[in-house]
């Protein structure tokens, strides 16, 4: 019985990957987090969606509270974690949220065809924008050289100058990103997203019924790249997040919990 939100871990060859496990259904929910980030980014909305599915939320290899190897953290290396954690899980099928660098990493995987995904929903995905928005040069920055004042900032520019910012998630956040190999791991990312294959000419490959929900004040990665998503998917289904950020499930949880609950349900 899981009423409440359950830390735990497991390895996956030489790396101890933690994950937030949630929720009774025999349905399986994935929640994947973007860069820098880690499973906790997903807390405002596990309450509502526990309640319909059994919600597994990892951190990725070299995020949060996930071991930190010292290799190349390409795309393909994403894509092989994701792939071998669902496996070691014993998860046979599986919907999936992801998010920005998270949602690029689900949608690589949904390109290949993965028979163990059942739907797919992206917010505010990366993939398709080559140049970085001087909210993800922020962001990026107190990644490199954290402290609460400047990271308080960045998430400021991410989620909208009006908005609220927990100052636990700074908290948390500093401490991450100041932990052993970590930045080391965030560097690598940032170079193998580099050379990373644009998704735009390969999104028609998705052939899974696909949700895409965007804010419109996003900052990171606006909002005029959710049209090239939506078009380029097959059927895809859209929910535009009036007044949000990059975060539009931090900023809205009941919002969008609701339009994530409806496409699941269909």
């Amino acid at each position: 019985m899981l009423d409440m939100t359950e830390e735990r871990f497991i390895t996956l060859g030489d790396n101890k990957i933690r994950y937030l496990e949630a929720g009774e259904s025999k349905n399986n929910l994935v929640l994947v987090h973007g860069l820098g980030a880690s499973a906790n980014r997903w807390d405002p909305i596990i309450p509502y969606l526990s309640k319909k599915f059994h919600l597994i939320i990892p951190d990725l290899i070299g995020h949060g509270y996930s071991d930190k190897p010292l290799v190349d953290y390409t795309m393909k290396f994403f894509v092989n974690f994701l792939t071998e954690f669902i496996e070691e899980l014993n998860i046979k099928k599986t919907n999936i949220i992801a998010s920005s660098f998270g949602g690029q990493i689900a949608a690589e995987c949904a390109i290949k065809q993965n028979n163990s995904f059942e739907k797919l929903a992206l917010v505010s995905p990366s993939g398709i924008n080559p140049r970085l928005s001087p909210a993800m040069d922020a962001y990026m920055l107190t990644m490199i050289h954290p402290n609460k004042e400047r990271t308080l900032q960045a998430f400021k520019e991410m989620a909208g100058p009006k908005k609220e910012i927990d100052s636990k998630m700074i908290d948390d956040f500093v401490k991450r990103i100041n932990m052993p190999n970590a930045k080391m791991a965030i560097m690598s990312t940032l170079l193998g997203l580099k050379y990373a294959k644009v998704l735009t000419n390969r999104l028609s490959k998705i052939l899974i019924p696909t949700l895409v929900v965007w804010g419109n004040e996003d900052a990171v990665i606006p909002f005029r790249y959710a049209k090239i998503f939506v078009s380029s998917i097959k059927g895809c289904q859209f929910i535009e997040m009036n007044s949000c950020g990059h975060i539009p499930f931090a900023e809205e949880p009941q919002k969008f919990s609701d339009g994530i609950l409806e496409f699941f349900n269909k």
